[in-house]
């Protein structure tokens, strides 16, 4: 993405006050290569009214763990500026004390917590200020002899100030290096970002693009007469090759990486990607560490690189490496974590990596959700600029080892994280819905996705699945899918991998119904009936004990089946005798599951007609036919004829599914739940 400028007066004229701020944000963060996810921060000074009337000067600035490109006016945290000013004599001060002092000098409760960078901020004596960690100004930061570029270049318009972790001591020391210039036009922070700032909110926006412009220029002229990455070592495989590799491995990566929480995984093989998972020197590059200190949280220390060569090995060298790998991974993790922890009362973090990066194929990046995971590329892909920049004017430096554990263990930093959602019960899994463009099929995926679940909408209507999908939400994603054909459904289970990694719940559904009495029965309308309902859950759960077999996790499958599969119903051989397969399906598939923990349970329904795809107008008719009513009197009909006199609706279904799939029947399986309202006749013996 070029560099733009993206000021519109009209626009910012809008924004009164320091909600100026709030447009000032959304276009630095409307560019990644200039702001990283929820990294970043910019700031003004406003004369304001303070709780008794009297003028105050106040410091707006970010509050953590907000992100530029979502921000709105709550993000900017009031701070009292002159009582900020009386800590600056201090010798020094630390985080919890600085942490507890902000605390005092907030203007709005509540409010958030103002960024770990406030007294940077305040210390400056600017009006408005920008802070950034733009790949442009991290071409010279995360560069050994970076300085010396960067004095050539801007002379007396630079400031350069060495590794500091933020806090007190930085912001004393960028303010003292400031006022020993006081013709300089920024400050570039090594190994870490830049600062630019202004007397107005559109000047500052304006100094802060054309110092990242005069450092892209720069180093564009080195980029163009090197070899990027040190030459291409390795080509890319074709798309669909990539996808047919990713699609048996992935399942086994994840199930490696998810022995201590569940997790997600995303793919990418963008070109920018491509090319450095291709380059020569780019393993030496990923090994040398974050190119900012922002990533480290999301990215961790290093990737893993994989060492398989596209051009000799096949799926199975690529798994038989990965999976391994992520245990030595995580051992290696175990040892750095033990090396530098101070407080025995911290706790260790996940220690499997964030990045794995395999030569032809691309990158995959791991998360507790889609969202974390997605975010983790991003951040990458802003290491891929800045070691692009960098290794084209000399050698790409990052924090050494203490350094990073200092800032990814660093209580201010991770205090981004409480800011996100916290954990549901399904955070991290991945369900799969056969029908799940409606009625029973949609509330489950609804009811899934309600507790943090990502959701596969797998129907053979592909508009509906796509539509539910949107109106769901949530990382949710459509997948047609034929259950009577081996290929559809291989290839429902295939998207779903790519785009998490793999399936932990899977809820057949999908169905149809007819009734005829048995003379009058086509043999056509059985084989449809007995091909959807028999053999379409056993298709179903043939691919979802393939993909937990790979996990190595187990797997959770229920079965919405039918009342019919315990009674007998006239006129309605097909659909029950179907319906009875079903349920001793279920029965023998627990049987042969649970040594691998996978666990297999029944729900049946009855009556269910409240937005069923399934109560089409032929089935009403032939129903009714058979009670003797007519088809609008059926719900009544139903209700009245259970124990409890109540209508069954979808989402009883789907409360019933939620229990079996839940941590609650955690040592379930083989069970049936029947949720009818009761009807004696089908009471389990």
């Amino acid at each position: 993405m070029a560099l733009t400028n993206l000021w519109n007066d009209a626009e910012a004229a809008k924004f009164t006050g320091y909600s100026e701020l709030v447009y000032r944000a959304n276009i630095l963060g409307q560019d990644p290569s200039v702001t990283n996810w929820k990294g970043g921060n910019i700031s003004g000074k406003y004369t304001e009214k303070d709780y008794d009337g009297s003028d105050a000067r106040v410091l707006r600035v970010k509050g953590s763990g907000s992100d530029l490109r979502t921000a709105v006016r709550e993000d900017f945290v009031g701070v009292r500026h002159d009582p900020v000013l009386k800590l600056y004599p201090r010798p020094s001060m630390s985080d919890e004390d600085m942490v507890a002092y902000l605390g005092h000098c907030l203007t709005d409760i509540p409010s958030k917590r103002p960024s770990i960078e406030t007294l940077m901020h305040s210390f400056l004596p600017y009006e408005q200020i920008d802070h950034t960690h733009a790949d442009y100004s991290l071409w010279f930061a995360a560069l050994d002899g970076g300085r010396k570029f960067a004095e050539d270049l801007l002379q007396e318009d630079l400031v350069w100030v060495d590794y500091h972790r933020p806090g007190f001591h930085l912001a004393k020391t960028v303010s003292e290096a400031v006022k020993k210039n006081a013709k300089a036009k920024c400050v570039i922070l090594a190994k870490h970002g830049l600062l630019t700032w202004g007397k107005t909110s559109k000047e500052c926006y304006h100094n802060t693009l054309a110092m990242l412009q005069r450092f892209d220029a720069a180093v564009q002229k080195k980029v163009t007469t090197t070899k990027v990455f040190g030459g291409v070592r390795t080509e890319t495989l074709p798309a669909e090759k990539r996808r047919e590799i990713l699609g048996q491995v992935l399942p086994a990566v994840r199930g490696a990486i998810s022995a201590l929480r569940p997790g997600v995984l995303h793919y990418d093989d963008s070109a920018p990607v491509l090319e450095f998972v291709n380059g020569a020197s780019s393993r030496d590059l990923a090994a040398v560490g974050a190119a900012c200190p922002d990533h480290l949280v999301s990215t961790k220390i290093a990737p893993y690189f994989a060492q398989w060569d596209p051009r000799t090995g096949d799926a199975a060298a690529l798994k038989a490496e990965l999976v391994p790998a992520m245990d030595a991974y995580r051992k290696n993790y175990e040892a750095y974590f033990a090396k530098y922890i101070k407080d025995p009362k911290m706790k260790m973090e996940d220690p499997y990596p964030r990045i794995l990066l395999v030569p032809g194929v691309g990158m995959v990046t791991t998360g507790k959700t889609k969202e974390t995971a997605i975010a983790a590329s991003w951040l990458y892909h802003r290491a891929i600029t800045v070691m692009k920049g960098a290794s084209s004017q000399g050698k790409f430096l990052s924090l050494n080892e203490e350094e990073s554990f200092n800032i990814e263990y660093w209580p201010l930093e991770r205090y981004k994280l409480t800011t996100l959602p916290p954990d549901k019960e399904l955070t991290g899994k991945v369900a799969l819905v056969t029908g799940g463009a409606g009625g029973i099929g949609r509330s489950c995926a609804e009811r899934f996705a309600s507790e943090g679940a990502h959701v596969v909408i797998a129907d053979i209507d592909a508009e509906g699945s796509e539509r539910t999908a949107k109106e769901i939400g949530r990382g949710a994603i459509a997948a047609p899918m034929d259950v009577t054909n081996e290929q559809s459904v291989a290839e429902a289970y295939r998207k779903a991998v790519l785009e998490f990694g793999g399936v932990d719940i899977v809820v057949a559904n999908a169905g149809i119904a007819r009734a005829f009495p048995v003379e009058d029965h086509p043999l056509s309308e059985w084989n449809k009936l007995h091909a959807i309902l028999t053999t379409g859950y056993f298709l179903t759960a043939r691919e979802a004990f393939r993909v937990w077999k790979a996990q190595g996790r187990g797997g959770n499958l229920v079965f919405v089946v039918s009342k019919n599969a315990l009674v007998a119903g006239k006129n309605n051989v097909a659909y029950s005798s179907a319906k009875a397969a079903e349920l001793h399906l279920a029965r023998c598939l627990a049987e042969e599951g649970g040594p691998t923990g996978i666990r297999v349970n029944v729900v049946n329904p009855d009556a269910v007609l409240s937005k069923s795809k399934i109560w089409t107008k032929e089935w009403r008719e032939e129903r009714a036919r058979d009670y003797g009513i007519k088809p609008d009197e059926l719900e009544e009909f139903y209700k009245k004829r259970t124990t409890m006199k109540v209508h069954i609706y979808p989402e009883d279904i789907a409360e019933a599914v939620y229990f079996f799939a839940s941590s609650r029947a955690s040592k379930s399986t083989g069970n049936i739940l029947n949720v009818d309202g009761g009807v004696p006749a089908a009471y389990p013996r």
